[in-house]
């Protein structure tokens, strides 16, 4: 279903190091082909990632989610509890 989603939600110590973590992102789902959707406000970034094409969760946004993890081990940040802020149209 399109309203499926893995739901990522971080709070960063400011504004670079949430924009760092998005240019990270853009480059590894440029890579591996899934394209989340996010919000930005300061430090905090919110995202969900979901194959559009699959309507869906796929295989491809674990394995961006698994990169992230990655990247996210060596930075400091506090991940949040999910919002309600992406919704389906």
């Amino acid at each position: 279903q399109e309203d499926q989603w893995l739901a990522l939600d971080l709070q960063f110590s400011d504004f670079k190091d949430a924009w760092q973590f998005i240019a990270h992102e853009a480059e590894a789902a440029d890579a591996q082909h899934p394209h989340p959707n996010w919000y930005n406000v300061y430090n905090t970034v919110q995202m969900r990632l979901s194959t559009h094409d699959a309507q869906g969760i796929t295989g491809r946004d674990f394995d961006l989610a698994a990169t992230l993890d990655l990247y996210l081990a060596n930075v400091t940040h506090t991940t949040l509890p999910p919002t309600s802020i992406f919704k389906s149209a």
